[in-house]
């Protein structure tokens, strides 16, 4: 009898012991016998929520070139820093003028930011406008930015007080007609037909000039519904002119004005620009936030006083020190490892509810980013993206068949393949732990 207790209690014991270590063993071998991420260089970091426990961990202490992982830095600290909605410019009085100081909030007429608390302010004041020339303590681009990107919406200029979101949208009308906005732009523009006789399927082509704002455009064979985001050079007699052709009133530009007792306009929900950031991966916004938050605690808005204060304050706990030199990840000087992209992602989901947070992120066939992958009949993985020549990263939460929440990071650089066989490989791991967890 007592053998039979003994050999039953047994059996238990180890059937219990590879219940419970049999997923973790199909997730490591998935991982350690890919023969994708064996080609190349990959991190993994798998951590279960419910168990506060990792799973498993591949190179996890390794540092990679995130990309637009980044964001998520990013993310966090505006989370910690802003409140509920955007501080859109600060403001004082003084006789007959107003004068205002842009804070980095990037909505000010933003074709796809519906805010206009701003605009009816400035819109509706008796006095003098007046802007303030802000010390803005950086270059208009990221330190390790590709030179010849400027001519792309992704490499949109940072600026204390952007306007139109720094870019100048060519939409074509059904007609066939063209519009710019902002509409200041137009007597920018030069016509110059290219190659669109010889190849007249050659997509619309826009060169804009890089120390300026001329723009030359091959309209030949132009199609309708065409549009297009193309930055431009952004400077604050520039800004000080489209205020005044927007507002309908005049707009100076004052410097070296002593700051008085300022109070603070607010234009939207930060959540519209966290969307934003998230799911449409938007480098302008990323940047724009870091300003944000450096307006909270200083008048000169700085990227690196933003991230100096956060390495500081509230990441000084993470396993390998964050290198991290922007807000959107377009630097390759940035580095991360999977283990630390792990533990942001627990504080991340630490500081605001989960429903939240999954409205936000992009959410696995369904939107944002990763809206053609990981896919079912309702979304599983919630997640952000990073991508660059031969880098892809994917860091964010999985929901279990069970309910369960698992953290990961994928960061996977140097790999020569097409992009989407990684991705199919990443998403048979990931659909294994939403099947086994």
């Amino acid at each position: 009898m007592e053998k039979h207790l003994l050999s039953v209690i047994s059996f238990l014991f180890v059937t219990v012991l590879f219940s419970a270590c049999g997923p973790a063993r199909q997730i490591r071998k998935s991982v350690r016998q890919s023969d994708v991420f064996n080609r190349y260089f990959t991190g993994f970091s798998l951590y279960d929520l419910r168990k506060q426990k990792t799973v498993y961990e591949q190179n996890a202490d390794k540092y990679f070139t995130p990309a637009s992982n980044t964001k998520l830095f990013t993310f966090y600290t505006s989370l910690k820093v802003l409140g509920d909605s955007v501080p859109a410019l600060k403001y004082a009085t003084r006789n007959d003028s107003l004068y205002f100081w842009g804070t980095g909030d990037p909505s000010l007429m933003h074709p796809d930011l519906k805010s206009t608390a701003v605009y009816s302010f400035l819109q509706s004041r008796p006095e003098k406008l007046c802007y303030v020339g802000t010390p803005l303590k950086i270059n208009h681009f990221g330190p390790g930015w590709s030179w010849d990107d400027y001519n792309d919406y992704y490499a949109t200029e940072r600026a204390a007080m952007p306007v139109y979101g720094n870019v100048m949208r060519f939409k074509v009308q059904l007609d066939k007609t063209w519009e710019v906005q902002p509409r200041l732009f137009k007597s920018y523009f030069v016509e110059k037909p290219l190659l669109r006789r010889i190849l007249p399927d050659l997509p619309a082509t826009f060169l804009r000039d890089p120390s300026g704002n001329l723009f030359t455009f091959d309209s030949t064979g132009i199609r309708r519904g065409f549009m297009r985001d193309v930055p431009f050079r952004h400077t604050e007699q520039l800004l000080t002119e489209m205020l005044t052709d927007t507002l309908h009133k005049p707009v100076s530009l004052v410097t070296g004005t002593p700051r008085p007792p300022q109070q603070t306009i607010y234009s939207l929900p930060v959540d519209s620009l966290y969307v934003r950031l998230m799911q449409e991966s938007d480098n302008f916004i990323a940047e724009q936030l870091l300003l944000l938050c450096a307006s909270q605690f200083s008048d000169t808005l700085n990227t690196e006083n933003s991230i100096a204060y956060a390495t500081k304050t509230l990441l000084n706990d993470l396993p390998d020190a964050p290198i991290w030199v922007d807000g959107s990840g377009l630097s390759r000087y940035n580095l991360f490892t999977p283990r630390s992209m792990v533990k942001l992602l627990l504080k991340i989901h630490a500081t605001i509810p989960q429903e939240r947070l999954f409205r936000i992120l992009p959410a696995g066939g369904q939107s944002g980013t990763i809206k053609s992958f990981y896919g079912d009949e309702k979304p599983y993985v919630f997640a952000k993206t990073g991508s660059l020549s031969n880098v892809h990263c994917l860091s964010g939460y999985v929901l279990t068949k069970k309910g369960h929440v698992l953290l990961f990071s994928f960061m996977h650089n140097n790999y020569t393949a097409p992009v989407s066989e990684i991705k199919r490989e990443m998403e048979k791991v990931l659909r294994l732990a939403r099947d086994r967890y």
